[in-house]
């Protein structure tokens, strides 16, 4: 008597046997989220092709086929993020515009700590990261600036086109440790005050005078936002002057 083969289910399993769970394929976009998931639990020095083929359930040479090294795969990263960036509404001014996408990327960029050092360290602009460039340069241009002054405005703004700006002071507080003593706190900032008078003055703004406060970091955003309005307003000012770069100095068009 002839058995009946037995039956299978679609997924090649018999009737009766369990299913085997499908595997996501592999592909270049899910290999760059799973790195900026792993940057984002463990910061950007956690993050190495062993590791993210692990977080993957892979074998590490299975992410060579969909990006070539880490420098590649660093890459891709900033360039998930630059995509987060939000365009502005297009009936906005060239000032508000260009505002509403800087802080944009700062958001971003404070939602993924680890990209400000990711972004400062990429030597080859992407077509994605010169696109969000262009973008901001055309904000400008829209507005009615010159090729000329837009070119310097962009300069200084800088780094904070990517929502982060160079710090003055050391705001990070590294490994804090345990609180210091305030009374020796409060002599040690008396005696630095008393070598550097200026500095301690305008650090102590923020305080209202307490010197047991200085050194506690000021209000980033604040910072950031205030810079960023100084620069647009300034901006602003040349281009409604008609300035150029080009024209003599002391013109009044140059100052």
């Amino acid at each position: 008597m002839v058995r009946p083969a037995p039956e299978q289910n679609s997924g090649g399993a018999t009737a009766g046997e369990p299913k085997r769970p499908r595997r996501i394929p592999l592909n270049r976009e899910r290999v760059l989220r799973a790195a900026v998931a792993l940057a984002d639990e463990t910061g950007l020095d956690g993050v190495s092709m062993r590791r993210l083929a692990q977080h993957l359930g892979v074998v590490p040479m299975a992410l060579y086929k969909h990006v070539a090294d880490k420098e590649e795969l660093l890459d891709g990263m900033v360039d998930l993020v630059v995509a987060e960036f939000t365009a502005p509404a297009a009936d906005s001014g060239w000032r508000e515009s260009v505002r509403q996408y800087v802080l944009s990327a700062r958001q971003v960029v404070l939602r993924h700590p680890w990209a400000r050092a990711a972004i400062e360290t990429r030597t080859r602009r992407t077509p994605i990261v010169l696109a969000y460039m262009d973008a901001v340069t055309g904000l400008f241009l829209a507005g009615g600036f010159s090729a000329d002054l837009t070119h310097h405005v962009m300069h200084a703004l800088g780094n904070r086109i990517w929502g982060f700006s160079p710090e003055l002071f050391d705001e990070s507080g590294g490994d804090a440790g345990p609180p210091p003593d305030p009374q020796a706190q409060a002599a040690a900032i008396a005696e630095f005050g008393r070598h550097y008078p200026h500095i301690l003055r305008i650090a102590t703004v923020a305080t209202g005078g307490d010197l047991s406060g200085v050194g506690q970091g000021c209000d980033e955003q604040f910072e950031f936002e205030f810079a960023l309005d100084l620069l647009l307003d300034g901006a602003g000012r040349l281009h409604d002057r008609g300035w150029n770069s080009r024209a003599p100095k002391g013109s009044g068009s140059a100052r």
